[in-house]
């Protein structure tokens, strides 16, 4: 029954693998920058995190994502904060947004980089990508950036991890006979994100030029590059002067499959560790979500989350998902031994 279960798993796996070119992210609140572009350059410092996904973990052919991303500001002249930002002493939001209620916003831009590794099987996917991103007050209080990105993205597909037992190895969609196992198409993607101190509301558009996807020259076969639409929203408010919390979500809609609703809710003491949880509604193979992080020295942060089918059955056969994201401030313009921003 497992060996089963696992053919079934890799034939759907590969044809949504292909249909939903995007990986997922739980931890979505502490790099909005991964989903949309027109957040590049959006906090007072170089932004640089690293992360690493193990999906349905003890699972043979199980998706592994990995990234790294790294953005700042050019010209920014201000020091506001936004609803993810740490107070510049380090201890206490609650107080930088009182004191910089009066300082007017300015304008800046930002440019940004994103390399994205996700392997599920045998199929390999790389994207690397540059963001811009233009930063307009349209009052004292509240900002609007309009951003673009732009790069490649690689499909391939290992061969040598393919174990066909008793089906046929020729298999005309993979080019078995003519050795094309790979494509590379271009990529590109936009967005707008309205922010103000206590929120954030982006809409963004991955994959935004539609393309065939396939590994051999034959039309009847391969998939196509889908448009990834997302929406996200949140807002911070404070239970007291050290505890905020911040409820989050983010909508995702991938042609023809239904629409994902993310919902986070995150609970922050000072700016020293917070905890939380998510819910990804229609999906049951990611349910449930347990979320911590702390920032360790005002440089180096660290979040971690825990993934749970709401399916048993599932549960039975694909395990748990982890994922750890690590970030580190450069060059933070408020101090360089205390920063504001971490995440």
């Amino acid at each position: 029954m497992k060996k089963i279960f696992y053919l079934v798993f890799l034939i759907l796996g590969c044809k949504i693998s292909i249909a939903q070119q995007k990986p997922y992210y739980t931890q979505y609140i502490l790099n909005n920058y991964i989903l949309n572009p027109a957040v590049t350059g959006i906090e007072n410092y170089v932004d640089l995190k690293v992360s690493r996904r193990n999906q349905w973990n003890g699972l043979d052919g199980a998706p592994v994502t990995s990234y790294i991303t790294i953005h700042g500001p050019i010209g920014k002249a201000d020091n506001r904060t936004t609803a993810t930002s740490f107070e510049q002493t380090g201890d206490n939001p609650y107080k930088s947004k009182v004191l910089e209620s009066s300082e007017p916003a300015t304008a800046h831009h930002g440019i940004g980089m994103t390399a994205i590794s996700d392997k599920t099987g045998y199929i390999n996917r790389t994207t690397v990508c540059a963001s811009y991103a233009y930063h307009m007050p349209i009052s004292t209080s509240t900002l609007i950036s309009a951003g673009f990105m732009a790069g490649i993205t690689n499909v391939s597909m290992d061969k040598s991890k393919i174990v066909w037992g008793s089906l046929n190895p020729n298999d005309p969609a993979i080019g078995i006979n003519s050795g094309e196992i790979a494509k590379t198409m271009p990529e590109f993607g936009a967005g707008l994100w309205l922010y103000g101190k206590d929120f954030f509301l982006g809409t963004s558009v991955l994959n935004i030029v539609p393309g065939k996807f396939r590994f051999v020259t034959n039309d009847k076969y391969g998939d196509s590059f889908h448009p990834h639409f997302f929406l996200q929203g949140g807002y911070r408010f404070f239970l007291s002067d050290d505890i905020s919390v911040l409820p989050s979500f983010a909508i995702q809609q991938i042609s023809p499959l239904p629409t994902f609703i993310h919902a986070n809710v995150k609970m922050q003491y000072q700016d020293l560790l917070w905890i939380g949880g998510g819910y990804r509604i229609k999906d049951e193979l990611s349910g449930m979500a347990l979320m911590t992080g702390i920032n360790l020295g005002h440089k180096l942060n660290i979040g971690y989350s825990y993934n749970s089918s709401v399916s048993q059955r599932l549960n039975t056969y694909v395990g748990n998902t982890h994922e750890f994201v690590i970030g580190l401030v450069l060059g933070n313009k408020g101090s360089d031994s205390c920063p504001k921003n971490v995440w």
